[in-house]
């Protein structure tokens, strides 16, 4: 058999080995690349085979779907009999059953203003005219749907909010409002004026070095001693302040690491260019610190999204608090596996989401750095 012969430089365009591209070449650097990952990878398959077959069965083909009571369980799977009987209060709390449409408006409003800012063609006078939107006047207007008292809307009181819709009014409100005080804390810690720097550094170690239950409690029960009864503010808004300050001492340090990461050039090139001190930080500054830390701030939001289950111990009823109150009714107990599934699915869907859009905003606005 004769050797093939080819033209000098010029060489046949062959295909790789199987084994170095496709799917073989992912299992065997990924799961079989050494003995220990490949005793991990069977460790982990035995896993599965065991828990995942039975974990099936019981959540949707041993499970009961349709009832009204328990007696439509049969307890050979989940019994997601209950959680549709308590679907509305999981969602709403005690709020009256015939003025839930005031919630449900709120959250249409706020996903039609949501939606064009997530879409490229929709212009930036767009965009900035429903970002305003959203951070000033809806805010107002939740604040009329959901407590009422004027326009004919009958009053709610917020001791009634519960559910889900208890969840999303405290981690909006604390992540909208902790940011931008977050930046002032950072930019103050970093001022060159002592009081300014002390005030920040003392409020920023003060709320970072005690637990968000603590300030919890605070709030709602010794705050109340030391204020006249008149001008002590209703108790979810004093779990909003102290939410919205715990988080913001957090949101600082993140913040601040951004800071420190922007070159000194950066500053000089602001100072070269005749900006005073905060056009050069909104303008130059503040907009890379912030692309730099946009994992940690996400990190600080899906932390505050799911500490606002804390607010139980304050007789506020959550998402997590609704499904435990439901799970010890006489009629349903025994049964708060089910209530605890459908909790941290809804807080996992949540943290997710924010999540993968911070790693979509991330690409988007280029953070990482080139090669």
């Amino acid at each position: 058999m004769t050797e093939q012969k080819y033209p000098i430089g010029q060489y046949p365009n062959l295909p790789p080995p199987k084994n170095s591209v496709g799917v073989v070449a992912w299992l065997r650097d990924s799961l079989f690349s050494n003995w220990f990952n490949t005793l991990l990878t069977i460790l982990a398959i035995y896993i599965v085979i065991k828990t995942i077959p039975g974990l099936l069965d019981w959540a949707f083909f041993s499970a009961d779907w349709v009832g009204t009571s328990r007696d439509d369980c049969s307890r050979e799977g989940a019994c997601w009999v209950f959680i549709n009987v308590w679907f509305d209060q999981l969602m709403y709390g005690r709020f009256p059953e015939d003025q839930v449409w005031r919630i449900q408006a709120s959250y249409i409003i706020a996903i039609a203003a949501a939606i064009p800012l997530f879409i490229p063609a929709v212009s930036r006078k767009i965009k900035t005219a429903l970002a305003l939107f959203l951070l000033v006047l809806f805010p107002i207007i939740c604040f009329y749907l959901y407590y009422g008292g004027s326009f004919g809307l009958e009053v709610v009181e917020t001791t009634l909010w519960g559910g889900l819709f208890l969840t999303l009014v405290i981690a909006v409100t604390g992540i909208v409002m902790s940011l931008p005080l977050g930046i002032l804390l950072a930019l103050g810690r970093r001022s060159n004026m002592p009081v300014v720097k002390s005030v920040c550094i003392v409020f920023i170690e003060f709320w970072r070095g005690i637990p968000l239950i603590t300030v919890l409690f605070m709030a709602s029960v010794m705050f109340p001693l030391f204020v006249p009864e008149e001008l002590s503010p209703d108790k979810l808004i004093r779990a909003l302040i102290g939410v919205t300050l715990f988080s913001s001492a957090y949101m600082a340090e993140v913040v601040r690491g951004g800071l420190q990461a922007i070159p000194k050039g950066q500053y000089e090139a602001a100072a070269a260019l005749g900006l005073n001190y905060w056009k050069s930080m909104l303008l130059i500054i503040l907009p890379q610190a912030l692309k730099m830390v946009i994992p940690g701030i996400v990190n600080t939001f899906i932390g505050l999204f799911k500490d606002t289950t804390l607010v139980l111990i304050i007789g506020l009823f959550d998402l997590l608090g609704m499904a435990q109150l439901a799970a010890t009714n006489p009629n349903w107990l025994g049964f708060s596996i089910e209530g605890y599934v459908f909790a941290a699915l809804g807080f996992f869907v949540f943290c997710f989401t924010m999540s993968r859009y911070s790693q979509s905003l991330e690409r988007r606005l280029n953070t990482g750095h080139r090669n």
